[in-house]
Order: C-alpha cells, then sequence, then structure tokens
C-alpha cells in the first residue's frame, strides 16, 4: 500500500505501519489488487487523512465500508465524486441536513471533500473493499487499524463531535473519551432505518454549537 497522508499522522500511522497484522493486511490488499479490481484507487485509500490533518480534526463521521460500485469510492466515508447518483443514505444525509440547517442546499453534489477540509474526518471502519463484493475486507485488518487511530484521536485531540450512526458505529463508543469529547448516536442514515430515528436528529446543528461552546469554528455543511 502506498501511504498518502498528511504528516501531521505520520506518529501513529509510521507505529501501526511496523505491527505484524498490518504488513499482513497489506500483502492481502496487494493479492487482491493483482487478482481483482479493488476500490478506492489505492492513491486514494488513506484520502480523509490526507484532506484532515490531524489537528484540524473537529468532528469524526464513522462509516463501515467504502462503497463497492465503479466510480463510488474516494476514500471519505458516505462521500462520491461529483456527477455521480448520490447513494441512498447521502440522500437521507441531506434531507436532514436540509431541515436542520437553514439554507443548506439539498442538491448539493456527493463529494463532500468541503468537509472534510473543514476539519470533518470521514473514516470508513474498512479502508477496501472487492469490487461488487460489500464487506469483502471485513476482518482482514483494517479495524484494528482504524479502531486505534480512533483511540489516538480521543486521545490527543481536544472537543471532537464524534456522529455514530447504527449500531455498528455506536460499537466505537468504548473507544472514545466521552468526558472529553461529545457522542451524538442514532440509526444508520440507510432507507432501512432512517425514519427510526436518524430524520429529526438534529446531529449537525448539535455539532456546530458543541464546537462554537469550545472555541471552535462550526462546520459549513
Amino acid at each position: 500500500m502506498t501511504a498518502r497522508y498528511d504528516l501531521s499522522w505520520e506518529p501513529i500511522f509510521s507505529e501501526l505501519f511496523q505491527q505484524p497484522f498490518m504488513q499482513q493486511l497489506s500483502a492481502f490488499i496487494q493479492e487482491e489488487r493483482a487478482k481483482h479490481v479493488v476500490f478506492p484507487a489505492e492513491e486514494d485509500v488513506f484520502r480523509a487523512f490526507k484532506l484532515t490533518p490531524l489537528a484540524e480534526v473537529k468532528v469524526v463521521i464513522l462509516g463501515q465500508d467504502p462503497y463497492h460500485n465503479v466510480g463510488q469510492a474516494q476514500g471519505l466515508s458516505f462521500s462520491v465524486p461529483a456527477g455521480m447518483a448520490i447513494p441512498p443514505s447521502l440522500r437521507n444525509i441531506y434531507k436532514e441536513l436540509a431541515d436542520d440547517i437553514p439554507g443548506f442546499d439539498a442538491a448539493a453534489a456527493g463529494d463532500l471533500s468541503a468537509w472534510a477540509q473543514q476539519g470533518v474526518l470521514l473514516l470508513n471502519a474498512t479502508l477496501t473493499v472487492r469490487a461488487h463484493a460489500a464487506g469483502s475486507h471485513q476482518k482482514k485488518g483494517w479495524e484494528r487499524f482504524t479502531d486505534a487511530l480512533i483511540t489516538y484521536i480521543s486521545a490527543h485531540c481536544p472537543s471532537v463531535v464524534f456522529l455514530l450512526w447504527g449500531s455498528y458505529a455506536q460499537q466505537k463508543i468504548k473507544l472514545i473519551d466521552t468526558a472529553k469529547h461529545k457522542v451524538l448516536s442514532t440509526v444508520h442514515p440507510s432507507p432501512l432505518s432512517s425514519y427510526r430515528g436518524f430524520f429529526g436528529c438534529k446531529h449537525f446543528s448539535q455539532t456546530n454549537r458543541f464546537l462554537e461552546e469550545n472555541g471552535l469554528t462550526p462546520i459549513r455543511w
């Protein structure tokens, strides 16, 4: 794997890359790329960490898997490149934003890079996937890697808002110092669950309120 990320992450990345489980994961992904199409492209695997330096992390939105269809995955959870059809979960995120944040453009493109550049770490628990095979790279080591990063963020960053949507993301609360950070939890924004609590959760305005209360610039959603 080619590491392409902001150098502020180097202390924790270099430590993790030396671990045997990451060397095994790297070998697995190289073999997968030799035999199959794997998303995202190699240069985008760590894109979330390129666009959001460690010292600028203000919000963490945790997803599970990259998108597994052609042209969608770009290394940012829930995000797709401009010009791609907006996936159902992101469409529901935009619906909640339109209800929660005055002036939000619900017709916005699906590329969330602008959020990442403001300090929103768009982190998937698993950073790669085989084309058209959801979950194919789970339990190969990525979860251990991203759990370590969540723990590191909790320890080294002040006043972060963690948005944990769905039961999988909510399991990560054990890695977070809840006395130091703000954790907002609800159901996943997928069409299967969004009407059971995601709509009306007001997580985006709550996030900005917490940031402002802690002397930080709110996110321009």
